[in-house]
Order: structure tokens, then C-alpha cells, then sequence
């Protein structure tokens, strides 16, 4: 049986798998920016973000067995996440008059802590 990774160390992989899923559905945002509404497009890299997360989280920063179950449940996380992203998005551009193109920035600095606790949660 394989020893759980120590909280420090899962939450260092969880920044850096992070971290690369934010620059892969960042430039997906932004490309798709020039072609959607910014509300579409934010939601169509959310979800493919869901899906990176997913395979990263499982592999490389929990070292979860792969789980049918857990896959289910992890958009679960992430609808929370979406819901208090959309609603940072939203005032960021629509309330604040703030440049579209940072909005996510801004969204996934304020979700990052809810979305690490969720994952381990889930993975654990």
C-alpha cells in the first residue's frame, strides 16, 4: 500500500498542476474571447478545465486510485468553484468596469483555498 503524500507537499503539486491548468484554460479563455462572449467563454474553459484538474489532481498531486465515483463528484467541486467564479467574473467586468481579459486572474485567486480543501477532501 502506497503512504499518502504529507499536506504540504499535495498542496505544492496542487499549485503547480494548478498552475499549468490556469495557462492551458487561460489561453483557451483568451482565444475563445475573440469569438465569444466573455461569459461563453469563460464556461467552456471552465469545463475543460474540470477536466485537467481531474486527471492531474488524480495523478500526479493525490496519487488517488482512478474512481468512477470521485470522477463524478469532482465537477461537483468545481460547480461551486464556477458558481463564485462566474459571480467574481461578472462584478469584476460588469460591475467594475474592469478589463475582461483579467477577470479570471482575479476569480482564481479568490476560489484557489475552497478548491484545494474540496480536492483533498474528494481525493483523500
Amino acid at each position: 500500500m502506497s503512504e499518502r503524500p504529507a499536506a504540504g507537499s499535495a498542496f505544492v503539486r496542487f499549485l503547480i498542476s494548478g498552475g499549468l491548468n490556469t495557462a492551458a484554460t487561460y489561453a483557451l479563455y483568451l482565444v475563445l474571447l475573440n469569438v465569444l462572449p466573455y461569459w461563453l467563454s469563460y464556461a467552456i474553459a471552465f469545463v475543460a478545465g474540470i477536466v485537467l484538474a481531474y486527471i492531474l489532481n488524480r495523478l500526479f498531486v493525490f496519487g488517488a486510485p482512478r474512481s468512477e465515483k470521485k470522477a463524478a463528484m469532482l465537477p461537483l467541486v468545481y460547480v461551486v468553484q464556477y458558481l463564485a467564479g462566474a459571480l467574481i467574473v461578472f462584478v469584476w467586468v460588469d460591475a467594475l468596469d474592469f478589463h475582461a481579459a483579467l477577470a479570471p486572474a482575479a476569480s482564481i485567486a479568490i476560489t484557489l483555498p475552497l478548491t484545494f480543501a474540496a480536492s483533498r477532501w474528494l481525493f483523500r
